[in-house]
């Protein structure tokens, strides 16, 4: 059966993939950053999955205000990288899994969550900046990718709760699926940030490696956060942290297995006025 393996963590900042394209990452503003992600390459290339279940928030180019699904899942067998305004980033095309990706969809809505199924859109940075970070700049992408798009942009937003459990649904939905994958579920966003208002470029360090302490040791407590404490604490963008439980919910130890083994974890600030996270768990099956 196909299983998971690992769960990825990672903000999408759109200005480190604009600094990557750009050639930029060894500038002093951007070094750091991306020194935060050596290790990560080279785990991935020592664990290359077959397909990694990406979650991530679309930014009005697939969607827009006239249709907002909460939870899509892209099941088509190719995805364009999108024109977010200024011309595609010069990165490969996402190869898709239609296979598990209809597979995925079918078991999860069973299990009576309401996906909205697309076989047609394109991807933007909130998809392919963690592409990047963990892969570098390949001529292909080296593992085929199921985007999955969830609505933090619009509220009502999911509950980090409903998404601890979607995470759940898709774990048993993988390891239904017959044939011997190597699967990596991946949740992206974040951290603290704020893009408006009187508290523009807010970050909370304290609250973020809280919320990674947690992730790490208390996922289901963590789970209970609500919304509100999220505007508070980690800013009016820090909601997208709720993708981060979808991965989270996927994990072995949350369905009574052994705890994961924590293989890398990152935290810096600033990155183009945001917080950056960044972190690995390695199931142990």
């Amino acid at each position: 059966m196909a299983r998971i393996t690992a769960s990825v963590y990672t903000s999408h900042v759109p200005a480190i993939g604009a600094a990557m394209d750009l050639g930029k990452t060894q500038e002093p503003y951007w070094q750091k950053v991306f020194a935060g992600y050596d290790f990560s390459r080279q785990w991935l290339k020592d664990n290359k999955p077959d397909v990694v279940f990406l979650v991530y928030n679309d930014h009005a180019t697939a969607f827009s205000l006239e249709l907002i699904p909460t939870f899509a899942i892209g099941t088509a067998a190719q995805f364009k990288v999108a024109d977010e305004g200024w011309g595609p980033r010069p990165v490969p095309d996402v190869v898709g899994a239609p296979d598990l990706a209809s597979h995925i969809a079918h078991s999860v809505i069973q299990q009576d969550f309401d996906l909205t199924i697309v076989n047609k859109m394109d991807v933007d940075h909130g998809l392919t900046v963690p592409l990047s970070l963990m892969c570098g700049q390949p001529r292909e992408w080296p593992f085929k990718v199921i985007p999955f798009a969830v609505n933090v942009v619009q509220y009502p937003v999911p509950s980090g709760m409903r998404c601890f459990r979607l995470g759940q649904a898709i774990r048993k939905a993988i390891e239904s699926y017959d044939e011997d994958l190597n699967v990596q579920i991946w949740g992206t966003g974040g951290m603290s940030h704020q893009l408006q208002g009187p508290r523009a470029g807010l970050i909370n360090k304290e609250w973020d490696n809280r919320f990674l302490d947690r992730l790490i040791e208390d996922p289901e407590g963590l789970a209970s956060v609500p919304h509100i404490e999220y505007v508070q604490e980690a800013g009016s963008e820090g909601i997208e942290l709720v993708m981060w439980l979808i991965a989270r919910g996927a994990m072995a130890d949350v369905a009574g297995g052994r705890k994961p083994t924590v293989k890398h974890r990152f935290y810096h600030v600033p990155a183009s006025n945001t917080a950056v996270g960044h972190l690995i768990l390695e199931n142990n099956l």
